[in-house]
C-alpha cells in the first residue's frame, strides 16, 4: 500500500471527511484491521485565508509547497490537497517536489464522464467559480462548465467562508443553494459539482434537483484507490 501525503486544515471540518473516507475505503478493500497509510500536514487556515483576502497567492504557494516537501521527505508517495481552491497553486507546488499531486478536478471529471454527463454546474469559492484553474481542467476533459450569475456567486462564496468553514450549517443557506442549483438546471446543467470541500456539509443528493458530485468524496475515494493500486 502506498502512503498518502494529505495536506489538510482548509478547513479542518472537511479534512475529517477525507480521513474517514480514506480509511473506510481501505478497510472495505482489504478487510480486517487494515487502515490507510496517511501522513498529514494540517495547516493553519487563518494564514492562508489572510493571504487569499489580499491576493497573496505566492504566500499560500510557499506554505503549501513547504507542507508538500515535508510530506515527501517523511515518505509520502503522492500528495492530496484537501481543498479545491488551493489547487490554483498546484503548478507552483509541483515544481518543489518529486512526487505526483492527485488533482481534485481530474478525479471529479472522471467520475462525471463515467456517468455520461457532459454539461456540469460548478459551485465553489468565488476563486473556483470565476477563475480557470478548476474550470479549465474540467473543460480539457471534455466537459462544458457553467457557474451561477454574479449575485449568486457572492451568496455561494459567503456561505462557504462565513458559515461552513466555521462549522455552521444553516437551513436558510441550504434553501439558497437549492434555488441556485435549480437555476443552473434551467440553464441546461445535467449535474452539479460541489467544487468546495465544505459544501457537502450543506448539500447532498437528497437536497438537489441535479445529480451531485461531491469533490471531497470523489477525491478521497480516488486517493484510496491510488494507494491500493
Amino acid at each position: 500500500m502506498k502512503t498518502i501525503g494529505l495536506i489538510g486544515g482548509m478547513s479542518w471540518e472537511s479534512t475529517i471527511t477525507y480521513y474517514e473516507i480514506l480509511n473506510k475505503e481501505v478497510v472495505s478493500a482489504l478487510g480486517g484491521f487494515h487502515s490507510a497509510k496517511i501522513l498529514m500536514y494540517s495547516v493553519d487556515f487563518a494564514e492562508l485565508e489572510a493571504n487569499m483576502s489580499i491576493g497573496n497567492w505566492d504566500g499560500d504557494a510557499a506554505i503549501l509547497a513547504d507542507a508538500a516537501k515535508r510530506l515527501e521527505s517523511a515518505g509520502a508517495d503522492f500528495i492530496v490537497i484537501a481543498t479545491n481552491t488551493m489547487h490554483k497553486l498546484v503548478p507552483q507546488i509541483e515544481r518543489e517536489i518529486h512526487i505526483p499531486i492527485l488533482h481534485i478536478a481530474d478525479a471529479a471529471a472522471t467520475s462525471v464522464i463515467r456517468d455520461g454527463f457532459t454539461k456540469v454546474a460548478l459551485l465553489g469559492t468565488k476563486f473556483t467559480m470565476t477563475q480557470d484553474f478548476i474550470k479549465d481542467r474540467l473543460k480539457s476533459a471534455g466537459l462544458e462548465v457553467i457557474v451561477p450569475d454574479v449575485p449568486d456567486i457572492e451568496i455561494v462564496n459567503n456561505v462557504i467562508f462565513n458559515e461552513l468553514c466555521l462549522g455552521k450549517v444553516l437551513d436558510a443557506s441550504r434553501a439558497e443553494y437549492q434555488r441556485i442549483i435549480e437555476s443552473l438546471k434551467e440553464r441546461g446543467a445535467e449535474c452539479v459539482i460541489l467544487g468546495c470541500t465544505e459544501i457537502g456539509m450543506l448539500i447532498s443528493e437528497k437536497d438537489s434537483v441535479l445529480p451531485v458530485y461531491d469533490t471531497t468524496i470523489i477525491h478521497a475515494k480516488e486517493a484510496a484507490r491510488q494507494a491500493l493500486g
